[in-house]
């Protein structure tokens, strides 16, 4: 019961989409209207700025800490579990909204928020692991794969089995969401992001 406890509070949080909010205050438009149709920070700064974007990176950071400090304070289980199960209830909701025809994000700062506040150390090592993938390859869908993927193996060692095939699960729903972006990559085919000039753009005219 506690753990369907924390995975229900994880994906009611989740589901609030930052990205809607924003795109619709900003644009007056569906976030799905917009670029790729993502309802992530990537997609909502190249489409409406830097500024945009990171307003829904704060949004989506935010909802997760929410849920999993809630789990941590009010469910009694283990800490690090109750984190865990709040966070793939964050990253259900937030990637399969009821309200949206299930149909919603990637994940990206759901998930790396989540480990960090599983194991902050870990958590803060396997995120900057992903990043550094992207800066050195350009691949953004490889490097938010690493992310869990990194994590598994302090998991492996720290916890018992029940929070390593939490920390699986969270890398196949990565794998899942990033499945085109992971195809094109061995296709030849991914674009390549140059991070500072994603950092420096302004607004797509679009």
């Amino acid at each position: 019961m506690e753990r369907l406890l924390c995975l229900l509070i994880g994906y009611l949080l989740g589901s609030f989409l930052t990205a809607e909010i924003v795109s619709r205050a900003a644009a007056h438009k569906k976030c799905s209207e917009l670029g790729t149709g993502n309802p992530g920070m990537a997609n909502i700064a190249h489409c409406l700025g830097i500024k945009c974007g990171l307003t829904v990176l704060a949004g989506d950071i935010g909802k997760t800490f929410l849920a999993c400090l809630m789990c941590f304070f009010l469910i009694p289980m283990p800490n690090h579990l109750a984190v865990l199960y709040a966070g793939l209830g964050c990253i259900l909701g937030h990637n399969f909204p009821f309200w949206s025809k299930f149909k919603g994000g990637k994940g990206v700062a759901v998930t790396c928020t989540a480990i960090f506040i599983c194991n902050p150390l870990y958590g803060l090592l396997a995120n900057i692991a992903g990043l550094l993938v992207v800066l050195l390859t350009g691949w953004l869908p490889l490097g938010a794969v690493v992310i869990p993927a990194v994590f598994l193996f302090p998991v492996f060692f720290l916890y018992h089995t029940e929070a390593l095939v939490l920390v699986i699960l969270y890398t196949l729903l990565m794998i899942f969401r990033h499945f085109p972006g992971l195809k094109s990559i061995k296709d030849g085919t991914c674009p390549k992001i140059d991070p500072l000039a994603f950092l420096k753009h302004k607004k797509n005219p679009e």
